[in-house]
């Protein structure tokens, strides 16, 4: 998205100068693409794309069977609404972070590329709009659960944990696991164990995935004074509790099996063994003092996540015997 931004704007004339003084430019209008791209990058879609993954797989265990389609893309409308209007409303507030952070330099507040008002405003609608169609085209549980959601990532991750503790994506990380819960209730119109366990795996999937990231970008949350744990712990402090949220969230994994059938158990076993070999790798490496790929283990936990929740659609779509009781 940037990169074509970038062609576009290399590719217009130079600014045009005023007659009386030639060394002030006047700014260049942006295209139309480019105000669009600003905007969609205020979202975070490859955040988003969280949102997609684990959804529908909630949907379809909701009914062990397939949803009805407009449901579901009433659902995912909706609920990617509402992660755009907390990702939005994220930056405003962030946008000093973002400033000094590699990572996150290039995000349109960063950039100017969009007007800060305009950004706070883009966020409120869209979190509006978000209730609106989750309330019409679902039901109000699942649109309030959205408003849950902004309200629980923007006051208590964003303002409240970010900056202050080290536990910041521990707790913090809860809102990004909202989407399973709100996938369920706009099937379902409650909110059942089998949801809290999904709730479950995504919320102790978080950390490993997250400290990963940190630390390959360690160095960019110590300028930025945010206490991700690599910046406030030791290599192998971090990398023990890769070890021990990944175990706990492979056994957490299986509390969804009485729900589901052998093909999703066998699904998340192997999975979840294959997690850990690389999650001890990197707790190996770091206390032998080798070289560490934190990002190996990043990418990895998004191919874990992955197949755990797409296992899960497969098992509600064929429908076979539950392992116990339903529930």
């Amino acid at each position: 998205m940037h990169k074509h931004e970038e062609a576009a704007r290399s590719s217009e004339a130079a600014p045009e100068t005023s007659e009386t003084d030639a060394s002030v430019a006047v700014p260049t209008r942006r295209t139309v693409r480019q105000v669009i791209a600003g905007y969609a990058a205020l979202a975070k879609p490859r955040v988003i794309e969280l949102l997609l993954v684990t959804t529908i797989p909630a949907m379809f265990l909701a009914g062990r069977e397939f949803p009805d389609p407009l449901l579901v893309l009433v659902t995912l409308v909706g609920g990617t609404m509402a992660a755009g209007s907390a990702n939005a409303l994220n930056c405003v507030l962030d946008a000093d972070i973002d400033k000094v952070m590699n990572r996150t330099k290039r995000r349109p507040l960063v950039r100017d590329s969009v007007p800060r008002r305009n950004a706070l405003i883009f966020g409120l609608l869209l979190g509006a709009a978000s209730v609106a169609v989750l309330w019409f085209g679902a039901n109000p549980l699942a649109a309030m659960l959205a408003v849950g959601t902004i309200a629980f990532y923007i006051f208590v991750y964003t303002l409240l944990l970010k900056r202050r503790t080290s536990q910041n994506v521990v707790w913090g990380g809860a809102a990004g696991c909202m989407p399973v819960v709100i996938g369920w209730a706009a099937v379902d119109h409650s909110v059942q164990w089998p949801a809290l366990v999904m709730f479950g795996v995504i919320f102790f999937w978080t950390p490993p995935h997250t400290w990963a990231l940190a630390m390959k970008y360690r160095e960019d949350y110590e300028r930025a004074g945010v206490p991700m744990l690599p910046v406030v712990a030791t290599p192998e402090h971090v990398a023990k509790q890769i070890v021990v949220y990944s175990w706990v969230m492979v056994g957490w994994s299986l509390l969804l099996i009485p729900a589901t059938s052998w093909l999703y158990a066998a699904f998340a076993l192997l999975v979840g063994i294959w997690f850990l070999f690389f999650a001890h790798g990197l707790y190996r490496d770091v206390r032998a003092g080798e070289e560490t790929r934190p990002m190996h283990l990043f990418r990895r936990s998004n191919t874990y996540l992955m197949v755990v929740f797409v296992a899960i659609a497969a098992d509600a779509a064929i429908g076979l015997p539950m392992v116990g009781l339903p529930w």
